[in-house]
């Protein structure tokens, strides 16, 4: 049986294969706008069956205690976990259903921002899969609460420890990550990749 450390451990190996970049000039443009010399791209790793499998798992567990209905976020990043979150919640008999905050609300239909099964008064999770600044972040949470949902906290995969959780505790009393950058480059072996 694997242990909560071991399924993180085979995560960023996971991460350090499909999904990170590095180069020694800051060549990486991030959704901020700031240059960076790395780089996470999540979705090798989220739309992969073991991350996948991984990620539902470890979120799972990190939400043991915690009394929500549903988790989601901002399109695209946190669609992938917040599917694999709902799979694996519904495989442990606590099923935590599965959101997607659209990034522009259609302009017909119902004109929602939101998708899924989700009311007004719900606890949810707000999930994004890397937190800079926190700005995708903060969106899905004013998203969030503009649908009448209440945020019980917000976790990321990956905190790339640059200010974004502070920023994103300043709205949620909880912000939590699966990893952090200082985690995931423990690991890392120092050869630069491919550039962008």
């Amino acid at each position: 049986m694997s242990t909560p450390e071991s399924r993180k451990q085979r995560l960023i190996e996971i991460i350090l294969e499909k999904s990170f970049k590095y180069s020694e000039d800051p060549l990486f443009t991030l959704a901020s706008g700031k240059k960076s010399a790395y780089y996470f791209n999540c979705k090798p790793t989220t739309l992969n069956p073991e991350g996948m499998n991984l990620i539902g798992g470890l979120l799972v567990d990190m939400l043991a205690d915690a009394e929500v209905t549903a988790a989601g976020g901002l399109t695209l990043g946190a669609d992938p976990l917040a599917a694999a979150l709902a799979i694996i919640s519904h495989q442990r008999g606590k099923p935590i259903k599965a959101f997607i905050v659209r990034k522009d609300v259609k302009g017909h239909g119902t004109k929602s921002a939101l998708e899924g099964d989700v009311h007004a008064g719900e606890r949810v999770v707000v999930l994004d899969d890397v937190i800079t600044t926190g700005g995708s972040t903060i969106t899905a949470i004013e998203r969030v609460r503009e649908a009448g949902l209440v945020v019980d906290r917000v976790i990321a995969l990956i905190d790339r420890e640059e200010g974004g959780r502070a920023n994103i505790e300043a709205l949620v009393p909880r912000v939590d990550a699966v990893l952090t950058r200082t985690e995931i480059m423990k690991f890392y072996s120092g050869k630069p990749s491919a550039r962008p």
